[in-house]
């Protein structure tokens, strides 16, 4: 015990360093960064790992030589933010998705509050997250946030980074592909409410007297909510695949160009 506060004594620069970056991913990945989980307790895991990092990792830190404090602040911290970012982008494939669901079935006009963002959401939207989440704790998805900042320290060393054109770059095209990946999961349930509504335009010109819209509204949640329910197991499927693409997003990053 003594050893180890001598070793902090010694060492607090790396110490705040390591604790910098490890809250940098606590702040943006999606199971950390939750309003559900209480601040103090979010502080305290960040100070406990850092510690374990900093006592067993032997990371190197030459101190000063690494440059100007601040400097080193603003880096680990972006290195931290950029990890949690690429896991946060891809989650958010999930509330696209949703969103497009909604606007198909006639949910367009309901949200939900969420309480991790404060802001409004779509309804499929909510669940699609909330499922995936699940699908991502239940394959140890949170383990891998953790080694992916343990092995940062190995691709990028303290004060080792610098945000080029290549990591601009990377990070655009995520944004990009998230939404591209959102329609594309989206894509069947679209196209069989799309034929339910081809359907409906064909029962109206063949019976004038059906009010299209009384009778259309309730149809198209039926047959949505009917779609949902047996593309679940598929979800799970197509949820591995965007989990897979996140993990190799962030050690694309960390291994740099």
């Amino acid at each position: 015990m003594e050893n180890m506060f001598n070793f902090l004594a010694d060492s607090y620069e790396l110490f705040l360093l390591v604790f910098i970056r490890a809250s940098g991913i606590f702040l943006f990945s999606p199971l950390f960064s939750s309003q559900n989980i209480p601040n103090i307790f979010k502080t305290g895991f960040s100070l406990i790992f850092s510690l374990l990092l900093t006592l067993n990792l032997g990371i190197e830190y030459l101190g000063q030589a690494n440059g100007n404090l601040i400097v080193l602040i603003v880096k680990e911290l972006m290195v931290g933010i950029i990890i949690g970012y690429i896991s946060y982008v891809f989650f958010s494939v999930f509330y696209i998705l949703g969103q497009i669901v909604d606007m198909e079935i006639g949910f367009g006009m309901v949200n939900v509050i969420d309480p991790q963002n404060k802001i409004q959401i779509p309804v499929m939207g909510n669940f699609y997250y909330i499922l995936a989440l699940l699908i991502f704790l239940s394959i140890n998805g949170h383990h891998f946030i953790i080694k992916a900042l343990v092995d940062s320290y190995k691709y990028i060393p303290i004060g080792g980074f610098d945000i080029g054109e290549a990591t601009t770059k990377q990070l655009v095209d995520i944004l990009a592909n998230t939404f591209s990946l959102g329609f594309k999961i989206a894509s069947p349930i679209v196209v069989i409410i799309l034929l339910t509504d081809i359907l409906l335009g064909i029962l109206s010109r063949t019976i004038p007297q059906m009010n299209v819209f009384v009778v259309g509204l309730p149809l198209k949640i039926i047959a949505g909510m009917l779609i949902i329910a047996a593309t679940i197991p598929i979800f799970n499927v197509l949820t591995g695949h965007v989990f897979k693409d996140m993990f190799k997003e962030i050690y694309t990053f960390l291994k740099g160009p």
